[in-house]
């Protein structure tokens, strides 16, 4: 069980973005960019409002997390907008100790419940099912432009019955 540590959530558009980039690299290493989840959310921006950073006991940069617009495109080329949930970024030196539950937790509850979105991520389905209400269940049909771990493509809905049993995630173009 992580120790809880105490945090400050505060909007990501408030950080530079040369402190995020550099957060992201130390927690992923540059080579990040090559990753399948990169080229899902190609050419998007992040969603200023579901996008967070921590800060520390000290007002340092601990961790960011990122959601994305993206669609999942049925057989018949129907697309199905979702909001793709990460990276969630912690420092290696404060990882274990409730940052990224944090940020997770604010970047779900941040979701307007009236319209809520289909949220989909790549990652550990045992963590971030128990945790959040993650599964993989529904997206074994899915694809990706990139080679994933089909056990780690996770998606969290109120009503599952709306989701394509088959498709191509990708970045949302509107």
């Amino acid at each position: 069980m992580p120790t809880t540590t105490s945090s400050t959530i505060i909007p990501l558009a408030d950080v530079d973005p040369a402190l995020v980039e550099a957060l992201l690299d130390t927690a992923f290493e540059p080579a990040r960019h090559q990753r399948t989840a990169y080229k899902v959310r190609e050419g998007s921006d992040w969603l200023p409002g579901l996008s967070f950073a921590a800060l520390d006991e000290n007002e340092m940069l601990a961790g960011t997390i990122q959601c994305w617009p993206v669609a999942l495109t049925d057989a018949t080329g129907r697309r199905h907008p979702m909001i793709m949930v990460g990276p969630v970024a912690v420092m290696p030196t404060l990882q274990g100790k409730g940052y990224g539950q944090a940020l997770v937790t604010a970047a779900l509850t941040a979701i307007d419940p009236r319209a809520p979105l289909p949220q989909v991520m790549i990652g550990d389905p045992e963590y971030y099912g128990r945790f959040f209400g993650f599964s993989n269940a529904h997206t074994g049909g899915w694809r990706l432009p990139g080679p994933f771990e089909q056990r780690r493509l996770l998606c969290r809905t109120a009503n599952p019955t709306v989701l394509p049993t088959e498709g191509m995630l990708g970045p949302w173009r509107g």
